[in-house]
């Protein structure tokens, strides 16, 4: 069953402070085989397990002599898996035992094994993780019987192989949506964008015209659509808060600081606490904004001041 690859391998290491002295002992048994070894070591589940995942995502399907695998370990195991399995191209698996190992290399070709300090003796875990080196895809496993798998199970995890990577490495397509890349809001080529994808706008009551799509409470972080030629009249934020313009066209004047503002697609601003400010869209516009803290509005002046000062810059009145 031994793994019959001549590429070198290469294991990312890492753990929270629940699976650590696991993975320490874990990762001396790796060095003590010759096998390359980063150990990231100790830090949030959540972070430990997006950073390996992220780490073997980028070289999954790369044609290099080195083979990129990750080793995750927390209280259960399984934490860790979730957050690596959030990138295309991995499959984390939790394995408890050796035939738990047995079946993640044999059915999923596990790339990440997930391991439990709280119930996981180190000589136990030695033991799967050896077995999961050790073990190629296809391979004899307890869900076979230990037995080679039939021929139409075997064409079936052939064919997983190719269509696994897909999955995660861009949006899904209705047949009736525009492309993906087309549509310049839910394009993959954005990320920003995605982050809006199947969440509700809500409609700004103090702002006509304008909508929000809240992603965080705190600090507060949404993505806003405003109407083309909707005003934000004159009105400052208890905190600052950095805006990127997705769609559209918008000017801002910081009336605290006299500066005029032109964005376009791409462009950005940051606009400091208590600087108060007046923003004109000139065509349907949407941007991502993150405060500072939590959003709050303060108005300084009425709907009708602001366009009478926007027209009378732009000569629109004498």
């Amino acid at each position: 069953m031994a793994q019959n690859t001549n590429r070198r391998l290469k294991i990312i290491a890492g753990a929270d402070s629940f699976g650590c002295a696991l993975k320490d002992a874990l990762v001396t048994h790796l060095r003590s085989r010759d096998i390359d070894v980063v150990d990231l070591g100790t830090d949030k589940y959540y972070s430990v397990g997006e950073e390996i995942g992220r780490r073997v995502s980028s070289d999954a399907g790369k044609d290099s002599d080195t083979e990129t695998r990750g080793l995750v370990a927390c209280g259960t195991g399984v934490g860790v898996s979730i957050f690596a399995n959030k990138f295309p191209g991995v499959y984390a698996a939790t394995c408890l035992t050796t035939s738990d190992a047995l079946n993640a290399r044999s059915i999923n070709n596990s790339n990440v094994i997930a391991v439990s300090g709280m119930s996981t003796s180190p000589d136990s875990a030695i033991e799967i993780l050896d077995t999961w080196l050790n073990t190629s895809f296809k391979s004899p496993c307890p869900a076979s019987g230990s037995n080679p798998w039939p021929t139409e199970i075997d064409s079936f995890l052939d064919q997983s192989i190719k269509e696994m990577p897909k999955i995660g490495s861009s949006p899904a397509q209705d047949s009736n949506q525009t492309p993906a890349g087309d549509d310049p809001i839910l394009g993959d080529s954005c990320a920003i964008c995605n982050l809006a994808k199947s969440r509700e706008f809500n409609p700004v009551d103090i702002m006509p015209g304008a909508s929000m799509c809240v992603l965080r409470e705190t600090p507060t972080s949404a993505i806003v659509t405003f109407k083309a030629g909707s005003m934000e009249p004159a009105h400052h934020h208890t905190f600052g808060h950095d805006v990127v313009v997705i769609k559209g066209k918008k000017s801002v004047w910081n009336l605290s600081k006299r500066e005029k503002y032109d964005l376009g697609v791409g462009d950005f601003l940051y606009t400091p606490a208590g600087d108060v400010h007046r923003v004109k869209y000139w065509e349907d516009t949407e941007f991502f904004i993150k405060w500072d803290g939590h959003w709050d509005i303060l108005i300084d002046e009425d709907l009708a001041a602001a366009n009478a000062a926007v027209e009378k810059e732009n000569g629109l009145v004498v």
